[in-house]
């Protein structure tokens, strides 16, 4: 998909440098001269990506930013341009929403790579967004833009509620697509930092040779193309939140700086021996099984320690059952407001397919079934034939994590024999037609423990009652 880009600045020879330098990506590439004319585009092309140039006369940048900020509906990320030496008012400008900031004399490569990360970002948030609903009236089915009803979602979002306003350290464990930005978000905006910055890192995403400068910054010629001073994360999160995502993908050196960081509150940018001060507070996260990264000798245990005063699992979908209409109903609701169109209910056999599914790509692959189902459906409900091929005739879950080669032995082992489970109990199932006790009986074991199993691997008995 094709992503949009408004390029904001009053100077012509500038927009035409920034739309060559940007010409080679999957890019709509807008322009607008003004902070008035930038505000118009925004309104009726609903640019992805917007980068605004500070200095401008009548409208500046931060005026356009204060408009955006009252604007309802959603938003596009906002990258300023700031002249050398600027940093103190591209800080000021991300405290009143900007993404992030590039400093004129830009170098191409650095800004081709700043669009790349900040489209990225843009997708993973709307995403997120798809968490929010029409369902403000049912109490207890959400917390901000997560939702669910469910057991586990509720224990989630108990414990949401009781950490928010500690300053604590929290490390979110689950698998990919469960949400956890969701929960650093809603940690951060429950928090006595809401008020400050939230500031976003994929580990896992950033080139090892950038990750230290991603993340605490560089001076000047520090390394071949550093051509201007930079902030880092760390300190751009100063007073507020830094959500670090995969944090399991870090280097050992970038891990003992990041202790550091974490017991001194102070930081040195690469190629600098000046010290910086930081108070950002950290939420991190991961897939991985750190406590089995630790054992192997591969994760430091002391920064472990560290990141994990509060640890919050959340539940892949497949044990999340109860939770799957109410999300179906929210994703609908929601794509139909963002495509103007398509169905808002679901046909029972559409509905049986979708609950029977198992998920492994968990909330984020559920939306984006639904995305592409609701973009193809010719009618206004949703049918079993809408719906992807994945989905109607699911192949059989795999017995092996063999996929994910970072997985540790005690992950992959668990993933295997979860998966084994899964399958032999949905043969003894459909042999006894969901007879319960039968099925017990068959397989040796209590009813009750049965029926707890079925729960934990997210199992829908009314399924194979036929």
């Amino acid at each position: 998909m094709t992503a949009r880009v408004l390029i904001v600045d009053d100077e012509p020879a500038a927009r035409v440098g920034m739309k060559r330098a940007l010409a080679k990506g999957n890019y709509e590439l807008l322009e607008a001269g003004n902070g008035v004319e930038a505000l118009e585009q925004i309104a009726q092309r609903a640019p992805d990506l917007v980068f605004l140039d500070l200095n401008m006369p009548d409208l500046d940048g931060f005026g356009v930013l204060d408009k955006l900020r009252v604007q309802e509906g959603p938003q596009p990320l906002v990258i300023v341009l700031t002249a050398y030496g600027s940093e103190r008012i591209a800080v000021e400008a991300m405290k009143k929403g900007a993404y992030d900031y590039l400093a004129k004399p830009y170098d191409i490569e650095e800004l081709r790579l700043l669009a790349q990360r900040a489209i990225a970002t843009r997708e993973l948030g709307k995403e997120n967004e798809l968490l929010k609903a029409e369902l403000h009236a049912r109490s207890g089915d959400r917390l901000g833009a997560m939702v669910g009803r469910s057991a586990v979602m509720r224990a989630v979002f108990d414990v949401i509620e009781k950490v928010a306003a500690l300053d604590v350290a929290i490390l979110v464990t689950g698998e990919s697509g469960t949400g956890k930005e969701l929960v650093a978000r809603e940690v951060h905006a429950r928090s006595q930092r809401a008020r400050g910055p939230f500031v976003a890192v994929n580990c896992a995403a950033l080139p090892e040779a950038l990750i230290e400068s991603e993340l605490f910054g560089h001076k000047k010629g520090a390394f071949t193309g550093a051509h201007a001073d930079r902030k880092g994360k760390f300190e751009l999160a100063s007073t507020g939140t830094i959500f670090l995502d995969e944090v399991g993908d870090m280097s050992p050196d970038v891990q003992a700086k990041l202790l550091r960081v974490l017991e001194s509150k102070t930081l040195e940018r690469l190629g600098s021996s000046d010290t910086v001060e930081t108070d950002a507070r950290v939420v991190a996260a991961t897939h991985k099984d750190l406590k089995a990264l630790v054992a192997e000798g591969k994760f430091r245990a002391d920064l472990f320690y560290r990141l994990n005063v509060v640890d919050l699992h959340l539940p892949p979908l497949r044990q999340r059952p109860d939770d799957m209409e109410l999300l179906i109903e929210t994703f609908l609701a929601d794509l139909a407001r963002k495509h103007g169109r398509g169905p808002r209910e679901v046909s029972p056999e559409a509905l049986k397919a979708l609950l029977a599914f198992h998920w492994p790509g968990n909330v984020r692959q559920l939306r984006n079934a639904l995305e592409r189902s609701v973009v193809l459906a010719p009618g206004l409900r949703l049918e079993l034939e809408d719906l992807p091929q994945e989905v109607r005739e699911p192949a059989p879950a795999p017995a092996l994590a063999e996929e994910d080669p970072s997985l540790s032995f005690a992950e992959a082992k668990r993933r295997a024999i979860q998966a084994f489970e899964l399958e032999f109990i949905e043969r003894k199932l459909r042999e006894h037609r969901g007879n319960i006790s039968k099925t017990a009986q068959a397989v040796g074991m209590h009813r009750q423990s049965l029926q707890q199993k079925l729960k934990e691997l997210g199992i829908v008995i009314n399924r194979y009652k036929e």
